[in-house]
């Protein structure tokens, strides 16, 4: 059962052409996303259509240049649309983050040739992409990747495994962060991996409690071979590629756990003012509406947040500490959103018939990707002692 259409959020946008994105992007939520949600989730299905529908709206190139196919709007605007999509379906707004962040390598440290040759078709609509950067043995500790590139003339050979990839084995180009020279961060460069190439190759899906829609792979490389003019960036500069694009992904996963939290939040507010106990509504019960206020609470601290990073983002300042904050606040408070609104619903939130359930699993996995919330600590720490 789905809740009633919530009161669009009251934001501060920049300019009318953002408003009437985020109006285009709350009818296509309505539209496209919220009535087969539930659905596709249960059944597993990737809504691959989905993104071909975003795409011909031009929201799977909003932070990048127009000149390359691109929104060119600021970050601001970017996660604000992506907090949207996440609201209406995780898969969904989960997909265009990873998609925004499989671009960022060649956008920002690819040559004026390689954007021109490959970004427009990357921003297009018709291609999505996947981020490389995981492997069974590295995850936390991503300078211990092993996945190897052979110099072999004007190719590289490519050999090994990542692990932990959305979109792997459906995506359409893979930003591949390998081995090309010693161990540790300063042996690792970044390849843009066409999906066709030769010897490329996903395991099945792995099994998850939640975002059944959104495939998650094991990629292997047995051979691949990649023309050298698809390394991006010089050699050994992989690791400052990948960290550079984390903290720009990691702050569209705190806007989707927000997207995710504030559909949890409108779900809890709905049921609480119709759900009738003791001859009046639930919500008029102080344990609940205390309940629901901190909730609301939690969320509009996120949502601050993650615009204040996103705001030193686009004016060109530091913002890897605030992203890590961004991320860990935003996710944990999904959480903690999510879980108090199964409570709200009683025992019709621990059931099927209500997302409060799947939102609750959903946001879970928010605090694990692109760095788990004890690494984002880490980097806070480090931050606060230099």
């Amino acid at each position: 059962m789905s809740p009633a259409p919530a009161k669009p959020v009251d934001r501060q946008l920049p300019s009318d052409e953002a408003r009437e994105l985020l109006s285009l992007t709350r009818d296509l939520v309505q539209r496209e996303l919220k009535p087969r949600a539930a659905e596709d989730e249960a059944a597993g299905r990737f809504p691959r259509e989905v993104f071909r529908t975003l795409g011909e709206a031009g929201l799977l190139s909003l932070p990048y240049e127009e000149r390359y196919g691109g929104g060119e709007q600021p970050y601001e605007v970017y996660l604000q649309v992506l907090e949207e999509l996440a609201a209406g379906w995780l898969a969904v707004g989960l997909g265009v983050s990873v998609h925004t962040l499989s671009c960022y390598g060649l956008a920002a440290f690819g040559t004026d040739e390689q954007r021109r040759r490959w970004l427009p078709g990357m921003l297009g609509g018709e291609q999505l992409g996947a981020y490389c950067l995981s492997e069974p043995q590295s995850g936390s500790d991503a300078a211990a990747l092993r996945t190897r590139a052979e110099a072999d003339g004007d190719e590289y050979v490519v050999n090994g495994t990542k692990a932990w990839i959305t979109h792997g084995g459906r995506a359409d180009f893979y930003s591949t962060m390998v081995r090309t020279g010693e161990d540790g961060a300063r042996g690792i460069s970044c390849l843009l991996v066409p999906a066709d190439s030769a010897g490329l190759s996903a395991a099945q899906p792995e099994h998850k409690m939640g975002m059944n829609s959104s495939p998650t792979a094991q990629v292997h490389f047995d051979g691949v071979r990649v023309a050298r003019d698809r390394r991006i960036g010089e050699e050994g500069q992989g690791f400052q590629i990948a960290l550079s694009a984390l903290d720009s992904g990691r702050l569209g996963i705190a806007a989707c756990a927000i997207g995710v939290a504030q559909a949890a939040l409108d779900l809890a507010v709905d049921y609480a003012g119709t759900r009738q106990q003791f001859g009046r509504p639930i919500a008029d019960f102080q344990g609940l509406s205390f309940m629901m206020a901190d909730m609301a609470t939690r969320i509009e601290a996120g949502r601050a947040l993650y615009l204040s990073a996103a705001r030193r983002r686009d004016a060109g300042l530091p913002f890897s500490k605030e992203a890590a904050m961004a991320k860990l606040f935003c996710t944990d408070a999904a959480m903690r959103v999510t879980t108090d609104a199964v409570q709200v619903l009683g025992g019709y939130g621990y059931t099927q018939d209500y997302p409060a359930e799947r939102y609750m699993r959903e946001a879970k996995v928010l605090q694990i990707v692109e760095g788990t919330n004890q690494i984002q600590r880490l980097v806070i720490g480090r931050h606060l002692s230099r």
